[in-house]
């Protein structure tokens, strides 16, 4: 069972996402929490797999719960949920590492699917959240070079963690395994320094792999 914390601070509305995400039999929804400091605190209590959590709420809002969370739980993956798809909330969720970034108004489906995807080393952005961060992402493409220690399996890898596959989709891709995914995954964070697939994905757009 894939145990989810929920924070959202409108009651009815996080009613409403707990019924959407509970109509998929693997995942339950076993904390819910109305701002970002409750969250914080249920995180303290007990283990989740995934924190879904509302980026404008009271007290401590979801970007600085996703820090606290991020640097106390790294295990944990979080996805953002907001009807608010400007850029700088977006750009500030996928800097800390986040796993996707998805809109109120987006069907049950994808929200699903993205807490699975979460789970496989996915990364998930709505349509319209793409069509906005994208170009923001592509400002520099190319203008560096990738770093000529990368092997071209790894540059592989890379490409394709930059089109949001998850392990499991880049072995079949790639005629890999999924454990040896993980370890060129692993290897390829330790050589480009870098903290987690979001930024690894960030890092494959910027330098024109996608």
């Amino acid at each position: 069972m894939i145990k989810v914390l929920l924070a959202e601070d409108q009651v009815m509305v996080r009613q409403g996402l707990k019924a959407m995400i509970e109509t998929d039999r693997e995942i339950e929804v076993t904390g819910e929490a109305g701002n970002g400091k409750e969250a914080v605190g249920l995180c303290e209590k007990q283990l989740f797999d995934v924190a879904v959590l509302d980026i404008r709420m009271p007290e401590m809002d979801g970007i600085e719960a996703a820090k606290v969370i991020r640097s106390r739980f790294p295990n944990m993956k979080i996805l953002m949920l907001t009807t608010f798809d400007h850029n700088e909330y977006v750009m500030d969720a996928l800097k800390l590492g986040v796993s996707g970034y998805m809109l109120k108004n987006g069907d049950t489906e994808s929200l699903i699917r993205s807490i699975k995807s979460a789970l496989s080393g996915g990364l998930s952005l709505e349509d319209q959240v793409a069509a906005k961060v994208m170009p923001v992402l592509l400002q520099n493409q190319g203008e560096e070079s990738v770093d000529p220690s990368l092997t071209p399996r790894e540059r592989a890898i890379l490409r394709c963690i930059g089109e949001g596959l998850n392990n499991k989709e880049i072995a079949d891709r790639l005629g890999l395994s999924v454990g040896t995914v993980k370890n060129q995954t692993s290897h390829i964070l330790d050589k480009l320094e870098l903290r987690d697939r979001t930024q690894l994905a960030i890092y494959a757009i910027r330098h024109g792999l996608v």
